[in-house]
């Protein structure tokens, strides 16, 4: 092990210390003091990271013996999840600090949180995918019973934790399944013990266990029970951080363990993940319709938003990687906006969620109106909105490689579901005068909608370079990688400078 191993965790490694000094400074400090600059310190470190990732022109590396992989695919979601977390944070900052909710350990907990997702997508041993995960989680855990005082907060923390202990459980017993019968547990040791393209029933069992507990957490159908009511009930700055970073982690570790633990059998693993699509695809759009609260319908809507991504992943291509890529970024950037403006509503100084709440809006609050409009539209893949050709990319990814099928699912689903995004619309300009809602935003919040809203418009004509890198991590994904190679058995005799080709 070498010194290269360390510089390949650095972002990792100094966030990890930057969250640590954070906590030692809010328990030693004064914790009232400190909650909001800790906030903006966390916001500038997200963003500095996120600079270091992106822009420091690493080579790709294994590093730890095949345990950890930095690569183009890795470093796209990282940047990604980095920017959506600095933006919820951001924009959440005026909302806690109006209700009192305020404080130093939540951004301290959603860094921790996402140091687990900068582990999970870089994962190359089932161990590195287990620890990433769990911190991820049980940082999410917290953070959804962050208000003590409300008993949907409680309930939507315990249901997380219950439901999310059961996902990890069988995520467990699906990789002790393929440890036992592959003898390994690094991803290339176990694509290694492969005899062609076929997988060993104990194997197979194992992978079917394995996404049936990463499903839970990318609320797949029919894993999805947990999703609305933890939406609804927890604080909605943490419903916003749900439905962004967490999202893209979890798809881009799905993407991670099907192609460089089991590349080999893409037909094995592609049902799956193309059932799950369906189903995910039209639960999400047929119950999201009858929903009064938008918190809930933002669960249903991300269910459905999980199925198009998987109609990509299911394509078992680098092309339907690509596109997932793109679509999940598109998706997060919609989900930012659609947020900060839902942060915002209030009447007498109390939160509203209710749908019949926005009747007229359009009236008191045209460029806010006129902006959510725009992202409701691309959510539901109007064209000419950026959310169109993320969903044309996918499905057109599954034409390509030969499920048409899966297409015209798609595009089925789409329609049903784009009801309830234009029924918002129109609540917001033609709906029934009464009493109405305020939308009380600061200048950040007021970016935080404008910004992601704008971005569905000039995307479609320039796609500010995310297709351009996502063809790159797609292609590093799914090419010839180091990944194909088996680690040796005695770790001293690994060379952990080996880069990814």
């Amino acid at each position: 092990m070498t010194s290269l191993d360390f510089s390949t965790i650095l972002p990792e490694a100094l966030l990890a210390a930057y969250a640590l000094a954070a906590l030692m400074a809010g328990a030693y400090l004064g914790k009232d003091n400190l909650a909001k600059t800790l906030l903006w310190a966390t916001v500038i470190a997200f963003l500095v990271i996120a600079a270091m990732v992106g822009l420091g022109g690493r080579a790709d590396h294994v590093a730890f013996y095949g345990m950890f992989i930095d690569d183009a695919f890795s470093r796209f979601a990282k940047v990604v999840m980095l920017i959506a977390a600095a933006a919820v944070l951001a924009m959440s900052a005026d909302y806690l600090q109006r209700r009192g909710m305020l404080r130093f350990e939540f951004p301290i907990i959603v860094a921790l949180s996402v140091i687990g997702m900068m582990l999970m997508v870089s994962a190359g041993d089932l161990l590195t995918l287990y620890m990433g995960l769990e911190l991820q989680s049980l940082a999410l855990y917290v953070v959804a019973a962050m208000r003590r005082d409300s008993a949907r907060s409680s309930e939507a923390g315990l249901k997380y934790f219950v439901l999310g202990s059961l996902s990890s459980g069988l995520l467990l017993y699906g990789a002790s399944l393929v440890y036992g019968f592959a003898g390994t547990t690094t991803f290339s040791g176990i694509i290694s013990t492969m005899q062609g393209d076929q997988l060993s029933l104990g194997v197979l069992f194992g992978l079917v266990f394995m996404l049936v507990g990463l499903s839970f957490k990318v609320s797949a159908v029919p894993f999805h029970m947990w999703t609305p009511d933890v939406y609804e009930g927890s604080p909605t700055p943490v419903t916003a951080f749900f439905a962004t970073a967490p999202k893209l982690a979890a798809m881009a570790l799905i993407a991670r363990l099907v192609f460089d633990a089991f590349g080999n059998v893409i037909a094995d693993w592609s049902q799956i993940i193309a059932a799950l699509a369906v189903m995910s695809m039209f639960l999400g759009s047929i119950a999201g319709i009858g929903q009064t609260n938008i918190k809930r319908l933002m669960a249903y809507s991300s269910i459905a938003h999980m199925g198009f991504a998987l109609v990509g992943l299911a394509a078992g291509t680098q092309l339907g990687v690509q596109n997932m890529l793109i679509y999940m970024t598109i998706y997060t950037i919609m989900n930012v906006g659609t947020f900060a403006f839902i942060l915002s509503l209030e009447r007498d100084g109390v939160p509203v969620t209710d749908l019949a709440s926005l009747n007229r809006f359009a009236w008191a609050e045209p460029t806010k109106a006129l902006a959510m409009l725009v992202l409701m539209f691309s959510l539901a893949g109007v064209p000419p909105m950026l959310g169109f050709f993320a969903k044309f990319g996918v499905l057109n990814a599954a034409v390509d490689a030969g499920m048409g099928w899966l297409a015209v699912a798609g595009v089925l689903a789409s329609v049903i579901g784009a009801f309830y995004y234009l029924r918002i619309v129109f609540y917001m300009y033609f709906g029934a005068e009464g009493e109405g809602v305020t939308s009380r935003m600061g200048p950040v919040q007021y970016l935080g909608l404008m910004v992601p809203a704008a971005a569905m418009l000039i995307g479609a004509i320039t796609m500010f370079g995310v297709d351009a890198a996502a063809g790159r991590a797609a292609e590093t994904l799914v090419g010839p990688t180091v990944m194909a190679d088996p680690v040796p058995a005695d770790p001293v005799a690994a060379d952990p400078q080996q880069p990814v080709e």
